[in-house]
């Protein structure tokens, strides 16, 4: 009742208004379809029940805790591509990767959910949340950085093309789910000062770029 009763004086005053949902994949929901079809119909509820402006996904892995794993990347973006298809509603989506900033993994998971976003139709990308998004101060700007570059290279491929980078791409971190690198904390591969990334963190995202380069990935 209390939420209602938020959501009810934010319409009053005209606020943009946002609502997230996180279906929990291997959960209560089951697997990919069923996951998926609960992911599309809280995203309708958002709007349609809520009076939302756009909604807020992120699909988690049970085990993993991220948003990037195969299963989870399938379940939102069958989910968007299916709004987008049939409606002019706003989606966006959150970002949690399982290894740490300041490593090739972070990037390369966080460049692979961009990817498979923009291909599915979402208006809006929010993130990144590295290390799952649990460990403090362990989230920077180059996350955001190679999320928008991915994202922007991604616009005008078609879908086939885009699956065969992703399966590619996911195939190759997926194997490193169990000893994904923890990666730096933000004051130790940034110039906090000036805030600018260090110069290992640098040549770190050129690697990742360069290897989505060879993948076919227009960057």
């Amino acid at each position: 009742m209390a939420g209602l009763n938020m959501l009810a004086g934010w319409q009053a005053q005209g606020n943009t208004i946002m609502i997230e949902q996180m279906p929990i994949f291997g959960g209560y929901c089951g697997g990919i379809e069923e996951t998926a079809i609960c992911d599309i119909a809280t995203t309708l509820a958002s709007f349609t029940l809520f009076g939302g402006n756009f909604h807020l996904d992120g699909p988690i892995h049970i085990r993993w805790g991220i948003t990037t794993s195969r299963e989870t990347l399938q379940v939102a973006a069958h989910a968007a591509a299916a709004i987008d298809a049939n409606t002019d509603l706003l989606l966006a989506n959150q970002y949690y990767t399982i290894a740490g900033p300041c490593t090739e993994m972070c990037l390369l998971e966080t460049a692979a959910q961009a990817m498979s976003d923009t291909a599915s139709g979402r208006e809006l990308l929010s993130g990144s949340a590295a290390a799952k998004g649990v460990v403090q101060d362990k989230t920077t700007g180059m996350e955001a950085r190679i999320m928008g570059e991915a994202s922007m290279a991604t616009c005008g491929m078609k879908v086939s093309e885009v699956n065969e980078i992703l399966e590619k791409l996911v195939s190759e971190y997926e194997q490193n789910y169990t000893k994904a690198p923890a990666g730096k904390r933000f004051q130790e591969c940034y110039d906090v000062k000036n805030v600018i990334p260090t110069d290992e963190y640098v040549q770190i995202y050129n690697g990742a770029v360069a290897k989505l380069r060879d993948l076919g990935l227009p960057m």
